[in-house]
């Protein structure tokens, strides 16, 4: 019983030494989305910490295997949509994302491991209104 304890912390601890890597924080991109406040506000509370440069990482973002989950999670979104970078995609990738936040913004996003952490991410049935009428005027 002992031994195995030992080997758990041990392999607790030598899992600190696989750092994932995080998103460079970027601030105010040159290509970031331009909307609506309203919009952006909602966007900045709900989306921002997966879907751009702009990720506030939580003090639990660098224990593993936290750190992992979180940077798979956050590569995962940027991957599919980053509003830093909104403005460097052409007309036919703007159509395309718009159609999945119209989509995802229904009830899949954010996810609810996120909103389980981040209570303020919650969105309200009207704030989701709001996204989908944003999304929906530039899906065509």
């Amino acid at each position: 019983m002992r031994l195995a304890l030992i080997i758990v912390v041990l392999v607790l601890i030598l899992m600190q030494f696989i750092r994932p890597t995080k998103v460079e924080y970027i601030e105010n991109s040159p290509y970031e989305l331009k909307t609506d406040e309203n919009v952006m506000q909602i966007f900045r509370k709900a989306c921002y910490d997966c879907h751009s440069n702009e990720v506030k990482y939580p003090w639990y973002s660098d224990i593993a295997p936290f750190s992992w989950m979180i940077a798979n999670h956050t590569n995962q979104g940027l991957s599919a949509l980053n509003f830093s970078l909104w403005e460097k995609y052409n007309t036919l990738e703007k159509q395309d994302k718009a159609k999945a936040i119209f989509r995802t913004a229904h009830s899949a996003m954010p996810l609810p491991a996120y909103t389980l952490v981040h209570k303020d991410a919650n969105l309200s049935k009207e704030e989701r209104e709001v996204i989908r009428a944003w999304a929906k005027g530039r899906r065509n």
